[in-house]
């Protein structure tokens, strides 16, 4: 895994977001070993994605 910058900084999303992926995700046949490869790289994603701060005086991206 590359130590790129990703899109997304912060855990929490909007809900209008999570629908969308939700959406664009269904009816779409996956085998169990790619759902675990699936399960496996997200793992290590989320362990790389903080918290967003819960200081709000500071803007953060």
């Amino acid at each position: 895994m590359t130590n790129q910058p990703y899109k997304r900084q912060y855990r929490q999303l909007d809900d209008e977001t999570k629908q969308k992926i939700s959406a664009s995700s269904r009816n779409k046949p996956k085998s169990e070993e790619h759902k675990e490869h699936i399960r496996q790289g997200m793992l290590q994603y989320w362990e790389t994605v903080p918290d967003r701060p819960e200081n709000n005086d500071e803007f953060y991206l």
